[in-house]
Order: C-alpha cells, then sequence, then structure tokens
C-alpha cells in the first residue's frame, strides 16, 4: 500500500501537511505540529486503531481511552528517538474485562506498524491503567 502527502512551506517554515483525509499546519507558528509531534500522534492513532481493532473483535465494551506519548530524544546528531513512553488510560472497563485489555493492548503493541517502526530506534515503554 502506498502512502502520500504533500507538505507546502513559506519562507518563514510555516507549512501545511496535506494528507488523503485531511491537512493540518505543521512548522513552528503557534497552532502548527512540529514533527516529533506529528511521529507521536501517528504512534498514538496507530496505536488506538489496533487496540481498539482487538476490544471490538473479543467483543469488550470499554467508554474511551486517553494516551499521553513522550518521546526523548538522543544527545548525538541525527537527534533521533531513545526513549518513548506510552501511557493508555482506559475508562469504563469491566473489571472481569480488565485481563483481557490488557492482553489486547499486549496485542497492539505487536501489530501496530507505527509502534514497530519507532521500536527499531528506539526504547518503547508501554503502560496500560485503568481509570475506575
Amino acid at each position: 500500500m502506498s502512502i502520500r502527502i504533500s507538505v507546502a512551506f513559506d519562507a518563514e517554515k510555516q507549512g501545511i501537511l496535506t494528507g488523503r483525509k485531511g491537512s493540518t499546519q505543521v512548522g513552528g507558528q503557534a497552532g502548527a505540529l512540529a514533527p516529533y509531534d506529528m511521529i507521536l500522534g501517528g504512534l498514538g492513532s496507530c496505536l488506538h486503531y489496533t487496540f481498539q481493532t482487538v476490544i471490538d473483535k473479543k467483543r469488550i465494551a470499554i467508554e474511551s481511552v486517553h494516551y499521553s506519548i513522550e518521546g526523548n530524544k538522543r544527545d548525538e546528531v541525527p537527534a533521533t528517538l531513545k526513549d518513548v513512553y506510552v501511557k493508555a488510560t482506559v475508562s469504563g472497563a469491566k473489571e472481569e474485562d480488565k485481563r483481557k485489555i490488557e492482553k489486547a493492548f499486549d496485542i497492539a503493541t505487536r501489530q501496530c506498524s507505527v509502534y514497530q517502526t519507532l521500536e527499531k530506534v528506539a526504547d518503547m515503554h508501554p503502560e496500560l491503567v485503568f481509570n475506575s
């Protein structure tokens, strides 16, 4: 599958990224996303899509999931990611489903293509918690 986006910048390094289904401002201006914002956002999006797919297949009901993702870069140039911390907080899970949800999250980290791509350069630190 081919994935194609376009990014156009002006002389002040302010740009617009356009994908198949939308666009966003990129660069250093207020309201814009920086490159690592997009990488970590892509991770969150991919991981959630994969996690929700597994949960749906297992017919487990939850209310929501909130992701907090932090990346730390290396000091060397190029400053690639060194560590990525992913905290997923699940709300509305039934007590009897929590073990199944933990397993689904583990499966999601193994099947999410963005997670697996980043794991090639960074130490990944996934964490799943339940919001009662």
